[in-house]
């Protein structure tokens, strides 16, 4: 491998940057309460953006926050303050999608460095090479570039070049929507975005119903689950892979940067492809965060009709999640734990960590803080103790486990 590519987290607030960077990130993306467009993401003030630079700092780890907005007159104001308070409290980067806040990072902020956003739908050499002229740091590529043109790319330019791995795909050509606008009066590129290419449609041909009522019609993309492209990314010299998801959970985001440290790790001792075997692990490990149905976007083909989401509207909820770890395991082998979803005595669970990974067993024996045997724990954020054979570590997380007959 000629580098060491970079493991980029979304992170929508302080608790799910941390998460991100104890499981493996090398670095997390976050919006602050303004020029960002995920505006119903919980998001950073100030102050907790400097935590998350301290925090990335304890790990190596680096802090890159958004400001893509699509900028009117009146979204300049208090703009020019913002980015030197940024390049102030050590934000590495900044994630731009206007030439005018380029412009201005350059001129006020010039130890930050300036991310071009996807929103700019870089797809061809002839952009990237403009952008380089404008003094741009790395280029975040378009979802709809195929694999062969990422590699045309990044073989031809000097700049850093990002590319997305996984998360929810736009209906939209890289997200310039204008449903949200027309729909709700929420403009989705000044962060306002409601979401309307998720919502369930009936086809009407003038005033006569086309599609089923039973089956209603949406926009949506499946999601893109691009880790067997991976290797090839690595090997075609991109900068940087990016997860999408910044109003995912903190279970989504430990999970998701737990496998791709995994999988990178694996792939740079190993510098050669998944074999079958491995490809159906990691698959099954993506899975345990999986809330709609996936595929490999643009990068192998251009999407068809399997690639489309039609009447779901894709949040599947699971109950998979089922505790946090709240202190190390103790010298009697006692764990407490946070519980988030139902349990009970006889089921198993899996453990997994920074330092832990998919550790299984069956749970015999739950108390309460009082002391009294629990056979069932069905009140999420009450705490509890477990019995465990081994060690789990404060912060690590539990989920349902699955049964191996031999």
């Amino acid at each position: 491998m000629k580098h060491r590519i970079e493991l980029l987290s979304p992170a929508g607030d302080l608790a799910r940057a941390k998460i991100a960077i104890r499981y493996g990130a090398d670095a997390v993306y976050l919006g602050g309460k303004k020029f960002s467009l995920r505006s119903r993401a919980s998001n950073f003030d100030i102050e907790d953006i400097a935590e998350a630079v301290r925090y990335a700092n304890e790990y190596g780890a680096h802090i890159h926050v958004t400001v893509n907005i699509i900028p009117h007159e009146e979204d300049f104001e208090g703009l020019e303050e913002y980015l030197k308070t940024l390049e102030s409290i050590g934000v590495t980067a900044i994630i731009v999608a206007s030439p005018s806040i380029i412009k201005l990072a350059k001129r006020v902020a010039p130890k930050l460095e300036v991310h071009l956003s996807t929103q700019m739908s870089s797809t061809n050499l002839a952009c990237v090479k403009l952008y380089e002229r404008w003094g741009v740091d790395r280029v975040v590529l378009a979802r709809e570039c195929s694999m062969e043109q990422i590699r045309h790319i990044c073989k031809n330019t000097e700049l850093p070049i990002e590319a997305f791995v996984h998360g929810a795909m736009c209906a939209n050509f890289s997200g310039r929507c204008t449903l949200s606008n027309a729909m709700t009066l929420r403009d989705a590129n000044r962060g306002g975005c409601a979401q309307s290419c998720r919502w369930k449609y009936h086809l009407m041909d003038k005033d006569e119903m086309i599609s089923e009522p039973e089956h209603p019609f949406s926009m949506s993309s499946k999601d893109l689950l691009a880790f067997e492209h991976v290797y090839d990314m690595m090997k075609a010299n991109v900068a940087s892979l990016k997860i999408e998801g910044r109003m995912k959970s903190g279970y989504y985001i430990a999970t998701v940067i737990k496998t791709y440290r995994m999988l990178i790790d694996e792939l740079e001792r190993t510098d050669a492809p998944l074999s079958p075997q491995r490809v159906a692990y990691y698959a099954n490990e993506f899975t345990k965060a999986e809330n709609r149905p996936t595929c490999y976007g643009f990068l192998d083909h251009e999407p068809d009709e399997k690639d489309h989401l039609y009447g779901i509207n894709g949040a599947g909820v699971t109950h998979d999640f089922l505790a946090v770890v709240l202190e190390d395991t103790n010298a009697q082998g006692w764990t407490k734990i946070e519980v988030r979803n139902r349990f009970a005595k006889g089921e198993i669970m899996e453990v997994f960590g920074p330092s832990i990974d998919n550790e299984q067993f069956v749970v015999e024996e739950i108390r309460d803080t009082d002391g009294m045997i629990l056979d069932l724990c069905n009140k999420p954020m009450t705490t509890v103790w477990v019995k465990c054979p081994f060690e789990m570590k404060a912060e690590d997380m539990i989920r349902r486990g699955v049964r191996h007959d031999c």
